[in-house]
Order: structure tokens, then sequence, then C-alpha cells
């Protein structure tokens, strides 16, 4: 660990590129996203020795394109309730220090998972600082890094940032919250939750996020979610990334831009519309998990059949501009979007399933969620434990991640990117990247099939009674192994094989009641 922590120190003292062209997503897309990789994983709320170790040990080994992490800005530590999950969105100020680690562990794991191939892509809170009250009575001893502020009065040295500038000036409600979805002016001017709204149309505020995003840009860090997206004007953001640096050159090429997807909840009914981001970067499509739960629950009469038309004709976004999803660390908990059709690792056979359709089908760029777990309570249909913060320790620091005998994790961590239904079709969809949906099949029910050209072809059953069907697969004359229900070592298959004849066709056969309900194959998977 120590020379891998030295070498990493010397590579970031090579160039940087710092050129600040206009971002442009779809061209950015397929210069960033590079084939053979094309999933994030979100390891939500884990701690940067953490991730470096699981960059080197699994998700390099296993195909990833990256992961998402937990904003690494200094925020309030909130004590009532202890510590939660969302004290990390509420910033005091722009110094890396949180409770995944100091500035240092984060700059050492960007570099050791650049080493191995995997991008880090940060959760930035960058629409607001924390809510009004926050600390007060406490100040040094209520922040992650020990800065002093004081939200009541708007005063946050560190930044620095002071009353002027905050957009409550521009708000008219006398709340200052907003108060309706309805008015674009509330939605963007008004605080959020309470949250004291920055005014993204100051220069002096545009410079402090563009000094804090370049500064982690410089770092290695390839990209950026940005939180609250909806939030903000998209001029003022359009300004913002134009001032981004090109990535540093130890680890790409040239001239490549920050990856950039934007938290924009779109379901319908509002007058902001997630289209109004895209151009900008990639957005968030909560439409795909939401319809994607639907079905795949049988609600409305949905069934997997319908999914062959999935993509821009169920007005989601364009394939190019969406960044999918399951779920994702707000939904699961019933916050943000989707309400009970969202399917997280609480019903594990559905969730599989979900997972392993949107990793094999062609739309949009794809995140998993890695999950904690935590003591549910629900009363009238709300989770009143929705708030707890990760497995921790007493004195509120976050507990390790153990890697257990069976590669699953343990001291309630979920590590659903470690579900070998999950890892194994990741590395379908690279296998598959770049070729077309082909030779859909379905019984006009919950039985479908598919391929992605002749590379691979997958097969899921949602129905109550077994799967017993000849299908064209597309691929070639061979005996493939099964990447669900086993693994390829060796020349062998540890679970089911799949003959393919001379003429791409295939026999399969899924119980009703198997744990995992799918069947795929791709040309890496071919024993012989």
């Amino acid at each position: 660990m120590k020379v891998k922590a030295k070498l990493c120190g010397c590579l970031l003292a090579l160039g940087l590129g710092v050129g600040l062209s206009q971002y442009q997503s779809k061209s950015h897309t397929k210069h960033h996203i590079q084939q053979g990789r094309s999933t994030i994983v979100h390891l939500f709320e884990w701690r940067w020795n953490d991730i470096a170790e699981e960059c080197e040990r699994y998700l390099g080994p296993n195909g990833f394109d990256g992961v998402q992490i937990s904003p690494p800005s200094e925020n309030v530590v909130v004590t009532k309730p202890w510590r939660p999950w969302w004290e990390r969105y509420q910033p005091v100020s722009y110094n890396l220090c949180s409770r995944s680690g100091t500035q240092q562990e984060l700059r050492d794991m960007v570099c050791r998972c650049n080493n191995v191939g995997v991008k880090i892509y940060a959760d930035v809170v960058i629409n607001h600082m924390c809510m009004s009250g926050a600390g007060e009575g406490e100040g040094r001893h209520r922040s992650t890094c020990g800065s002093y502020f004081n939200a009541s009065k708007r005063e946050f040295p560190s930044v620095p940032y002071s009353a002027s500038h905050f957009n409550d000036d521009k708000c008219t409600t006398s709340s200052r919250n907003i108060e309706t979805y309805q008015d674009i002016y509330q939605v963007r001017n008004c605080r959020l939750l309470g949250l004291l709204d920055l005014a993204q149309d100051k220069e002096h505020v545009r410079e402090r996020i563009v000094d804090y995003m370049n500064r982690l840009v410089d770092m290695g860090i390839a990209g950026f979610r940005v939180d609250a997206g909806k939030h903000m004007w998209p001029e003022d953001l359009k300004n913002i990334y134009s001032r981004l640096h090109n990535l540093n050159t130890t680890w790409f090429t040239q001239g490549s831009r920050p990856l950039i997807y934007q938290e924009v909840i779109d379901l319908g009914g509002e007058p902001i519309k997630a289209t109004e981001y895209c151009g900008l970067g990639l957005v968030t499509e909560f439409k795909y998990g939401t319809m994607l739960g639907s079905v795949i629950r049988k609600w409305n009469q949905g069934k997997l059949s319908d999914l062959k038309t999935c993509g821009e004709s169920w007005d989601l976004l364009p394939s190019g501009e969406a960044l999918v999803f399951v779920d994702n660390h707000d939904n699961q908990r019933g916050h943000g979007a989707g309400g009970a059709s969202i399917l997280t690792f609480w019903e594990p056979r559905m969730y599989k399933m979900a997972v392993a359709f949107m990793l094999a089908h062609p739309y949009g760029v794809t995140r998993v969620m890695s999950s904690y777990r935590w003591d549910q309570h629900v009363v009238d249909g709300k989770d009143q434990n929705d708030w707890i913060g990760p497995p921790s320790f007493p004195d509120g620091s976050t507990k390790p991640v153990p890697i257990q005998p069976d590669g699953s994790c343990g001291e309630g961590w979920v590590c659903e990117h470690r579900w070998p239904t999950i890892r194994n079709m990741v590395m379908f969809r690279n296998v598959v990247d770049g070729e077309p949906l082909s030779n859909w099949w379905d019984n006009g029910g919950n039985q479908i099939a598919f391929g992605r050209g002749n590379q691979g072809f997958i097969v899921i059953n949602n129905d109550i009674c077994s799967l017993d069907v000849t299908l064209y697969t597309g691929l070639h004359r061979g005996t493939y192994c099964d990447v669900i229900s086993g693994q390829r070592s060796g020349g062998r298959c540890s679970g089911k094989q799949v003959t393919v004849g001379g003429d791409g066709r295939a026999h399969f056969t899924i119980s009703a009641s198997d744990p995992d309900p799918v069947i795929a194959i791709h040309t890496h998977s071919k024993l012989e």
C-alpha cells in the first residue's frame, strides 16, 4: 500500500489538461465512455480507502467503467437524528474532508482507481449550502472539517459566501421555500426544503463553484453527478461547465472533457422539463426506473412484452442523453421520484430481473446501485427510518466494508454490484457494447428474449408458468456458459450450459420459481 500511495503522489505531479472548451454531451460521451466499459456503480457512503481497494480487487477486473462517490465537500454534522445520510447534501464549505475520508485519502483513491482503469465521478452539491439554523450554537464542532459557519446569518467564510450570495432577494414566497413546483422561478430561486439557495448568476458564486470542481478535475476526477440540477437555471450551469478544465492527462487523452450527468426529476406534469438540460450533459432519466418497476411488478396490466418498445417511444429522453438506473439513493428510501414502483435490494428476485434487463438493453448510460441496509419502520406507507446513515461506529465514523469469503459484504453493506447476476451482466453489457437490439421474442406476456447483434442473447421469465422454448439467438454454433447461474473458467462452466446449433437456435428453460429467472450468454462465455 505504501508503494502504491507514493506512486500516486508522483503521478499527480504530471501535466494537467486545462482547456476551457464548451462541454458537449454527445461527442464527449462517445469520447469518454470508452467501448468495453460502460457501467457506473454508485458506492453510496463508502470510505475513500475502501473504494480504492474495491477498484483494484474487483471493479477493475470485472469491467466497471467508474464509481460515483458521495459528495466529497465539507458538510454540517447532524446529530438529531444521529448522522443521517442526507447530511452529506448540506455543505458548509468546499474543503475536501468528509466522513468518507481526508483530502489525501480522496487523492490517493482517485489515483489508485484511475491506475486500474476505473474512473471516479463525484457527486457535487452546488445548488445550495446547508439549512438555515444548521449547527446553530455549536459552530466549529458541527462540520466535518471543523470550519466555522453561521447558517442563520448565511456566513460561510471558508468558501467564502455571505448573505449577498444567495437567492433570497429573488424568492417571492413568504417562507423563502419552494411552495409549488408549477412556478419555475420558485423552483430555481427559492430554498429546497429550507436549504440556502445559491445565486449561480453571480460571478463570485460561479468562481467558487468552478474552483471547487476544477480542484477535483485536476486531482483526476473524470466527471460529476450534479445534485439538484433542476433547481438551477440551465444558462448558469452552461457558464459553469464551460469553465471546467480538461481532464488530467496522466490518465486521460489530451482534450478530454469531464462527463457530467445532472439530477433532474421529471415525471411529467411540471413546467420544468429534463430536455432543458440536454446538451449541457447527460440527464438522469427518472421515468425509466419508475416504468421498469411498474412493468416487472405487473401493475396496470403491464407485462415484459411491453418492453419491446422501451426507449424514446415511452416519452423517455434520447438514449444518448440519458443516465438510467433501476433505483438510486433517494428513491430506494421513498424520496425523489417513483414511489412504490421502485425496485430495490429489498426485493432481490424482481430487482435482479430489472437490472439484468437494463444492462442487456442498449438504452442509455447505465448506473447500478450499491447500498447498505437499515431497519425499516413503515407507518402509513412511509419508512420512518429513511434517514439512517451508513453502518457506523458509536462515534459516528463510517465502518469499513468487509468482504466475506463468498464475495459478499458484511457489517450491513449490501453491495448489489457484487451479486453474481449484476456483476456478470456488467460484463455482458461490455461485450455487446455498440451492437443493436436484435432477434426479439416474447410470448405476449411476461416471457421475453432478445439479442445484441450476434454478440449476446438474454432470456427473462417473469411469468407464473415455466419458460420452455427454442429461439434464434444470432450467435455462432457452440456451447455457452449461462453467466447468470454460473461462471466460465478454464473452459468450464459452473452453471447452466446453452448449446447453440448451426442454425443459431438454442433451447431455453427457466422455472417459474427460479430465484434468478434469467439466462444470458455472450461470445466471451463460449466454451468451445
